[in-house]
């Protein structure tokens, strides 16, 4: 990319596979556990699916300090919203909250996440950028893995799957990424959010002849 205002370069996302994909009634968030610094795998089982609220699960790509921070204040606000509304914040909400955070802080925080989860509107997914673009999709992914991912979501995706089929294609999807992408590794976490809640699985237990 080119550089922003006051003349600093922002360079793509060099690590990292985190996908989401929304149904009628869930979201299937997925994320491979690689953490990279350069060329060194700093971590191996990194999370890269962080819960905000009962009813909202992120996935986090991009600088880990920045995400984290990132992560904590969503669930702040989170809880707050709840306390002064009685009841939980919109997806739509939360995703514009990001949004906001990241624009306002621009070009210094670097973190792209997916916002996934089932509020009284339906079932929801958010794909951010770090420059605090948001975009609702039906499905979505970040990170380096992203073109091996996604071309595998769009040829098997329909939207009225079951909750058992969907964490196959995710776990399809984040694998085809770690098969290519030296940023992507380590296996495969799940979570699905439901009206029931929220659901979280390792790839190890969808399909065990993949890992």
């Amino acid at each position: 990319m080119q550089n922003l205002s006051e003349g600093i370069a922002v360079k793509p996302l060099k690590g990292t596979t985190t996908i989401g994909i929304a149904y009628r009634d869930f979201v299937v968030l997925a994320a491979d556990r690689r953490a990279t610094s350069g060329s060194f795998i700093a971590h191996k089982r990194a999370e890269k699916i962080q819960k905000i609220d009962d009813h909202a699960v992120v996935t986090i790509a991009g600088y880990v300090g920045d995400a984290q921070w990132l992560v904590e204040r969503l669930r702040v606000e989170a809880r707050l919203y709840k306390l002064e509304n009685a009841e939980p914040i919109p997806l739509e909400a939360l995703a514009s909250l990001a949004s906001i955070i990241l624009f306002q802080n621009r070009p210094f925080i670097i973190v792209q996440m997916l916002i996934g989860g089932v509020d009284r509107h339906g079932a929801n997914l958010f794909c951010l950028d770090w420059l605090g673009t948001a975009t609702k999709e039906k499905y979505a992914a970040t990170g380096s893995g992203t073109p091996y991912a996604i071309s595998v979501i769009e040829s098997e995706y329909r939207e009225d799957t079951t909750p058992e089929e969907a964490f196959k294609l995710a776990v399809k999807a984040v694998k085809a990424a770690t098969m290519r992408d030296p940023g992507s590794g380590e296996g495969v976490d799940l979570a699905l959010i439901s009206k029931e809640g929220i659901r979280f699985l390792k790839g190890e237990e969808i399909l065990p002849r993949a890992f």
